[in-house]
């Protein structure tokens, strides 16, 4: 009987930790008119998703080059990392869509001969998308976005151009694009500059500088988006990072910026992932 008993016990305590769990998906896909392709893309549901009917808020996780949508699950361990926090009470239950932004050309940004329009596609199709096909909260106060390295600067990219979209923005160890016009030029990392003219490699350079966008943004922006930004100290792009917080402290833009002790590196990134769950929902919080 006491074994029975015991036997019971233990599977009551198995399925209450089964039922903490949430889930991870990281082959789906839709198709897009935009990029005339197929598009994939990895979701995590929090633990209670299934047993519930409510809406969630939503975190566009953008990975980095080289990477794709099951960078952030396999690499980035965001199963475990995001049911730990929603357990512990840290986060709020939050369902985190990752984009493949790497497959057929490379980049989250629209190039500058449109040839290949990964942004538009992003804001036209894909939001709307994952936003009808799971029960995600479609309000600015609910919606987040963060990414590392590329995904980085993505994240600088559509809170800058989209500060009406998003509540936060967190970039990791992040691309910030070329400082000004003459770098843009000689930047290997800006690709398809054969045969543009220098009017349109200046109004892309005013498009997708984060230093640009920052140094112009409206007074009436500054506190549209809550900042969070971490960069390693031994990180290769510790300068871009650097400058964007010195650029956004004479701005006034409030923001906070860390410096950790690391490299570009995901053991950097896995120990931030907890910290960037908090902060955003501390922001859906408050709402």
């Amino acid at each position: 009987m006491k074994n029975s008993i015991l036997i019971l016990l233990l599977l009551s305590v198995a399925f209450s930790v089964a039922a903490q769990t949430g889930k991870v998906s990281d082959n789906l896909s839709m198709q897009s008119k935009i990029l005339k392709m197929d598009r994939k893309y990895a979701v995590y549901l929090p633990p209670d998703y299934e047993t519930s009917r409510r809406s969630y808020p939503v975190l566009y996780l953008l990975h980095g080059g080289g990477d794709d949508q099951t960078g952030w699950v396999q690499f980035g361990e965001v199963l475990h990392i995001a049911d730990e926090a929603i357990n512990s009470g840290k986060a709020t239950p939050i369902i985190i869509i990752m984009p493949d932004a790497n497959t057929g050309k490379r980049g989250y940004l629209n190039d500058i001969k449109g040839e290949w329009r990964y942004e538009d596609f992003f804001f036209q199709e894909f939001m709307p998308f994952v936003e009808k096909t799971y029960r995600i909260k479609p309000d600015k106060h609910y919606r987040a976005v963060a990414g590392l390295s590329m995904g980085g600067q993505g994240t600088f990219i559509y809170a800058l151009h989209h500060p009406e979209l998003f509540s936060s923005a967190c970039p990791l160890s992040a691309g910030t694009g070329p400082k000004d016009l003459e770098e843009l030029k000689n930047s290997r990392m800006w690709q398809g500059m054969e045969g543009v003219t220098d009017a349109e490699k200046e109004a892309y350079f005013k498009q997708y500088s984060v230093l640009y966008l920052i140094e112009n943004m409206p007074d009436d922006q500054k506190k549209a988006v809550r900042w969070y930004i971490d960069c390693g100290d031994d990180d290769f792009l510790y300068e871009g990072n650097s400058m964007v917080h010195i650029a956004m402290r004479k701005k006034e833009i409030p923001h906070e910026y860390r410096v950790r002790d690391g490299v570009h590196s995901w053991v950097y990134w896995r120990a931030a992932l907890p910290t960037v769950l908090e902060f955003v929902s501390m922001a859906f919080h408050q709402f």
